[in-house]
């Protein structure tokens, strides 16, 4: 794995747990020589993570679309800013840029982006792995949707299986170099199943 893309917070949170695990992840990647990918700002989590990738030694790719450049919010001590008309074109770059995806506590926008993933990989595209750093149970409720979605027959178990979720930055690391993407349908229903067959 040569490059990680992070989702985050543009806000640092109510625990200092969030930082100090953004500390952690960036401090790693730079070790391990994998370059952060992410969305740019100098802000929040956000810019804490750059920062730490920066100060370990690491690379750092930062897309931003323009409107968050002209706010002042764009992050310019990295090692690339690539700056992109619209939100679809950060997220669209970033996924082209990553070999796989992680999610650090944030709000809508990290929420938004983490999930978009999964459901690419839900729908074949793309085989790169997705993975919640859910620090201090911050994505419990999360999780525990995601588990009543296949109690309710509206996700595959292969699918949900499909995301690593834990707080070990090196097991999280280790699952994500051995990842086998799930090979589950997203029909559940046999009948529209054996349609696509």
């Amino acid at each position: 794995m040569k490059s990680l893309c992070v989702y985050c917070g543009s806000n640092s949170g109510a625990n200092p747990a969030y930082a100090a695990q953004a500390i952690d992840l960036g401090t790693r990647m730079a070790r391990d020589g994998i370059r952060l990918v992410y969305g740019g700002g100098n802000i929040g989590l956000m810019g804490t993570v750059a920062d730490a990738v920066l100060a370990a030694g690491g690379e750092v790719t930062g897309v931003i679309p323009k409107q968050l450049v002209d706010m002042e919010v764009a992050h310019l001590g990295l090692t690339e800013l690539e700056v992109v008309g619209s939100m679809h074109e950060r997220k669209s770059r970033m996924f082209d840029l990553a070999d796989g995806f992680v999610a650090l506590p944030g709000g809508f926008g990290t929420l938004e982006e983490i999930v978009e993933m999964l459901t690419w990989r839900q729908l074949g595209i793309g085989t790169k792995p997705c993975a919640i750093l859910d620090v201090e149970g911050y994505y419990q409720p999360l999780v525990a949707m995601m588990d009543r979605m296949v109690e309710e027959r509206f996700l595959h178990p292969g699918q949900r299986d499909d995301l690593w979720t834990g707080r070990d930055i090196g097991a999280m690391l280790e699952w994500m170099r051995g990842y086998e993407p799930a090979q589950a349908s997203k029909w559940l229903d046999e009948k529209r199943g054996r349609e696509l067959r």
